[in-house]
């Protein structure tokens, strides 16, 4: 696994990140699954080829020596923490409402409204979630290995996102229709152009509290989770 080096984090990264682009998203999907056995095997092989990939990048970065590629600034230390409210309540408004992008999300699509709440706001709300959260530390840590982690973490979230599109439209036919003019991939963009309005009532308090919860608890535990204290001032 090679860690302890630079190169370890970047097969892991490559095999986290690319592993999702390769068996995700192209035609190798469908061959294997025909080789383990249909869909549902594949998922279930897929879900544990990606955590065995991301403990392995979590390990590897946190060994990869440091490398500093641009200066300490506490202006860009402040990023992640005025950006990880909005992530947070994007991932949880995403987790929590039904989505026709997402796996076996065909069942929203038959819904009274495919795009409730924070669906408007985007259709990928979990993984630009996660794009705030690794641009934000990709900006703080200012180093090769977070660089490295943050940076494809990134890719992998808003690289997604089309290869996603595709899928769904593929798997809904005539279905995706009313998701695709509801809704958009870029944020607000199908509230902007009219097509689509706020539904803050659809989102609900529950799920901003829920996020902002989120955070205070990856404040508290940041000393343990990334070994230092979330504001480093």
């Amino acid at each position: 696994m090679l860690l302890g080096t630079m190169t370890g984090l970047v097969l892991a990264v490559a095999a986290f990140v690319g592993g999702h682009f390769l068996f995700a998203g192209t035609p190798l999907r469908k061959a294997v699954a025909d080789m383990v056995g249909g869909e549902a095997r594949f998922r279930l092989v897929f879900s544990l080829y990606s955590a065995v990939t991301l403990i392995w990048t979590v390990l590897a970065y946190r060994s990869a020596p440091f490398q500093p590629l641009w200066a300490d600034l506490k202006l860009l230390r402040a990023i992640p923490v005025l950006v990880l409210p909005f992530a947070c309540i994007l991932l949880v408004a995403g987790l929590s409402t039904p989505n026709s992008t997402a796996v076996g999300g065909e069942r929203a699509a038959e819904l009274p409204d495919p795009v409730p709440g924070i669906m408007r706001v985007t259709r990928h709300p979990f993984l630009w979630g996660v794009a705030l959260w690794a641009l934000g530390h990709l900006a703080a840590n200012g180093d090769l290995a977070g660089a490295l982690l943050f940076g494809g973490l990134a890719v992998l979230a808003l690289g997604g996102m089309p290869s996603i599109d595709a899928k769904a439209q593929r798997r809904m036919g005539a279905a995706w229709g009313p998701i695709a003019m509801g809704s958009s991939a870029l944020p607000f963009a199908a509230i902007l152009s009219g097509r689509a309005k706020f539904d803050f009532a659809g989102i609900g308090w529950a799920r901003v509290a829920g996020g902002i919860a989120l955070y205070v608890a990856l404040l508290l535990a940041h000393p343990w989770i990334a070994g230092k204290p979330a504001f480093p001032y």
